[in-house]
Formats: C-alpha cells, structure tokens, sequence
C-alpha cells in the first residue's frame, strides 16, 4: 500500500473519531445523569433510529471483512457465515424482542429475576454476561490491531499494541462521557457509513460485469482454480468428520448466540414499547440481510477481480478482500479513485470496531453495576450511585479487555467472535428461554443454567485447539488438546440446556405460579411493564 492510500485512510478515520467525540461530548453536556438515562437513553429512540443502532451494533469487522474474504476463498462455503449470522434474528424476533423489553428494565438480569430468587440469580447472569462481552471486546481488539497490519501497512508488534491501547482508551471515553444515547449515534453513523460504502462497491461490481450475476459467478469460478467445485458446497466444510462437526458446532453457535448477547439485549430497552422494539428488529434484520446480500457481490467479485492468489499474498485468512476489491475498482493502485476508495474501506473498518466495541463496553458496565455491585451491596448501607459505578466499571473493563487483547493479537478473530457466541448461546440463552416460557423453573434451575453452559463452554475452549496444539494457537509450543473441535457449542449449548432442566427437577423450591402469571402477562401484553 501507498503513502497517499496510508495517509487518507488515517485522515479519514481520524475524521470519524472527531465527529464521534463530538456527539459524545455534546450528548454529556445534555445528560440528566439518572440510571435510565446512562443505560437505555431514556428510552427515547424510534424503531427506525434502534433498528440503524442494532444493524451498527451486531455489524463488527468480521463482517466487513470476514465473510467477504471467506466467500473470495471458498465459495459457497463462504455463504454459510452469512447465512448463520443473518438466521440468528428470526430466533430474536419470534422468541425474544418483544418479551424481553417487556419484563426487563437495563439487562438479561431483570428478566430472570422477575419471578427468581434475586441475588443468586443477578450474580449467575451479569458474570455470565461480563464473559461473553469481554471475549467479545477482545476479538474486536484483535481486530484493531491487524487493521493497522492490514490495511496502514504498520506491522510492527508495537504499532498493533498502540492500536489496541487507542481503541480501548476511545470506547472508554465514548461510554463514560456519553453513555447509550451518545453510543447509539455513533452506531448509527457507523452503519450508515457501512451501508452506503458496501452499497457502492456493489453497484460497481455489478457495473463491471454489465449487471449479469451469472457472469460474476462463471469469472469468480474460473479464476478460483476450482472451478464448479468453488459454487457447490465442500471446498472448506468438506474434509474429516471433525472438520463437518466443528462446522455445525459454529452454526449453533451463531444462531442461537446472538439472542443471548448482552448488548444486543440491551438496545431492546431503547425504545418506549414492546411494538417498537419488534419494529426495530424488522428494520435491522432488513439492513443486516440487505447487508450480507451485498457481502455476496463483494465476495465474488474480489474472487474474480482481484483473484484468490493475490488475496491469499496479502493475507492468508482473505481479510483484506475489500480493500483490495476496493483499489481495483477505483482504479488501481496509482489512481486516485483507487486510493479513495481503499481511504473510506479502512475508515470504515476502524469505525466499526470502534462503534461495537462502545455497546459491548456499555452492555458489560451495565451488568457490573445493576447486576453485580446493586446486589452484592444491597443492605450494607448507602451505595453509590449506580451510573458512577457504571463508569468506573467501563475503565476497569477497558484495561481488561486492552490486556487480553494484547495477549492474544495472534490469534484468528473468528475463533474469538464464534467463542462469543457459543458462551452466548450456552450460558445466557437457555437460561432466558425458560424464565419465559417454562412455568416450573426454580431459582436453581436458572443458576444451575447459566454456569451449566458457562463453565464447560470455557474448559472445553481451553482444551481446544485454539489454545495449544497447532501452528495457530495461543500456546503453540505446549499440548494440551483434548477436545478436538474449535467451537464448543455442539457439547455446550445442551449442556447448558441440560443444567437448567436438571436444576429445575431436583430443587424443593416450590416455584411460583402468581409470579409465573404475572410474567407470562407482562411478557405478552406488556402491563406493568416499565
């Protein structure tokens, strides 16, 4: 890459920081300061606002770049990211959308407190929903500091680490000053920037081949150097059993997960009704899927205009597919259409990691505050406020997060973003699923749920492949690999099942029926809800 390519792209991202830091203090100066007003923005978004937030908060780097390359490399089997990410929001919309925002207040918590005995069950779920926010923070770290490598040309260890450092220290800023009013903006900002940059490179694919997608396919398919095969499933799922089982653990993973993920939750307390937040779900599965259309586009014709071995030269994973596709586009390297394309591709890029990193940071303080700190401290006298303690939480969160991003900046970020999800999916999910709907849950059953699918998600990920035993670990010079898949969720969403259900039926807690009924009516009509 140029000087001209480094020196725009910089300018334009720094651009994006300054507007973003703009919104956060102007937003803080017009605070009112309460709880309501720090965690859900005072509930004041409208469904089309909320659902352009969502689409900004679920929208992360892997899929700006991941799937776009993973199509460029392997075809079909590259669809099938997509495929699971967008599957994921029916699960949200049908089972958990409008119920949430009508039992809870501020997070996954509220729900299952409803009608649980109170302390054991906020501790299990804001834990559990710290985890999986931090271990998706870190993979959003990971992400920042191999943009430099990839898309500034910055390659130095130190140079990535300063990256992680700036991130972490921008999205403790955003949360602490401006809190979800000022980091729902910057997520829609992010997404529209997105949106419109994604559009644009697919209308220019699309005019390269004269609007036929058959001949998009044919010239990706003979450039790819497998033919028909590069169109039809099996080029990268299509090896050993393991290879197909860790495929399937994946697609649980991503499919039930992001209905467990904290800050996805958390935007469903934005709006003013359970019609509303339903609303905003529409408008995100609408431009998320509208979103991963495009992705095809992109990821087809970087495999037939930039061609797989080039992409691979740069880098292996295919991360850098856009930007690539982007410089062809506009022109090449030395034109200047090139470099302002590759400019806003890599602006672009850093503006999504720092807009979801800001929900996932807002989601984490959020648990640490109301779940954990409210009710460890609860008759020990006064506490403190709970926004305060949001705002330290948020730097303390921060420091971890630039910490573990630091340690693992070698690792492969869809290991980090799948493990995310599989925790999602087998800690937060099941516990949430039957709060709602089964009317013999104990408080047993909801604590047993959580660290039923919580603990054994974090073994069996220690024992993977992803921390030692192979080139790509964390630790590649020790083995300690026992369980052979690199996702955990096949074993570890039942178990998690399993755990509430077994919870449940040896507990002697009489489990209520006046507070079940009251939930259920709450969940369904919405009276009472707040």
């Amino acid at each position: 890459m140029t000087d001209r390519h480094q020196t725009l792209a910089f300018g334009l991202f720094i651009a994006f920081v300054v507007v973003t830091l703009v919104i956060t203090t102007w937003v803080g100066r017009h605070r009112r300061g309460s709880a309501e007003e720090f965690y859900v923005g005072g509930r004041l978004f409208s469904p089309m606002e909320n659902g352009f937030a969502i689409a900004g908060d679920y929208l992360s780097a892997a899929s700006f770049l991941g799937v776009a390359g993973l199509i460029a490399l392997f075809g079909y089997d590259g669809l099938l990211y997509g495929v699971g990410f967008l599957v994921a929001w029916l699960v949200v919309l049908f089972l958990v959308a409008e119920l949430v925002r009508n039992c809870g207040r501020f997070t996954l918590a509220d729900v299952i407190a409803a009608r649980m005995s109170e302390r054991p069950v906020r501790i299990a779920a804001g834990t559990s929903s710290v985890t999986v926010s931090v271990l998706y923070l870190v993979a959003q770290m990971v992400g920042a500091g191999s943009l430099v490598a990839l898309l500034l040309g910055r390659t130095g260890a130190a140079a990535q680490a300063w990256t992680v450092v700036g991130v972490g220290a921008l999205m403790v800023i955003y949360v602490s000053l401006g809190g979800m009013r000022a980091t729902t903006w910057i997520q829609i900002v992010k997404a529209v920037l997105m949106l419109g940059g994604t559009v644009a490179l697919t209308v220019l694919v699309l005019v390269r081949f004269h609007g036929d997608f058959d001949r998009l396919l044919v010239a990706a398919a003979e450039r790819s150097g497998h033919g028909r095969a590069f169109l039809a499933p099996g080029l990268k799922y299509g090896g050993d059993w393991t290879a197909r089982l860790d495929f399937i653990s994946l697609g649980l993973a991503l499919v039930l997960g992001t209905a467990g993920l904290p800050h996805i939750l958390a935007r469903f307390y934005t709006v003013p009704t359970a019609r509303a937040a339903r609303r905003s779900t529409v408008w995100a599965i609408g431009l998320i899927g509208g979103f991963y259309l495009m992705t095809i586009v992109l990821g087809f014709g970087a495999a037939a205009i930039v061609g797989p071995a080039e992409l691979r030269s740069s880098n292996a994973a295919g991360n850098t597919a856009v930007p690539l596709l982007a410089l062809d586009l506009g022109g090449g390297p030395d034109s200047t259409g090139g470099t302002v394309l590759f400019a806003v591709v890599a602006a672009v890029a850093f503006a999504t990691i720092l807009a979801v990193v800001a929900g996932i940071t807002l989601a984490s303080s959020a648990s640490v505050a109301h779940d954990l700190y409210a009710t460890l401290r609860r008759g020990r006298g006064e506490p403190r406020s709970e926004v305060a303690v949001a705002r330290v939480a948020a730097v303390g969160i921060g420091v971890v997060a630039i910490a573990l991003g630091l340690l693992a900046r070698d690792l492969n970020v869809a290991f980090l973003v799948g493990l995310a999800f599989a925790v999602a999916a087998s800690a937060n999910l099941p516990v949430l699923l039957y709060s709602l709907f089964w009317r013999g849950f104990t408080t047993r059953g909801a604590v047993w749920a959580v660290y039923g699918g919580l603990v054994p998600a974090l073994v069996l990920v220690a024992l993977s492949p992803v921390l030692s035993g192979s080139p790509g670990s964390l630790f590649p010079d020790v083995d300690f690999q026992y369980f052979p898949l690199q996702n955990p969720g096949i074993v570890s969403i039942p178990l998690g099942f399993l755990a509430g259900w077994l919870g449940t039926v040896t507990s002697d807690e009489v489990p209520d029926e006046a507070k079940y009924a009251e939930t259920e009516v709450r969940s369904l009509t919405g009276a009472g809800a707040v």
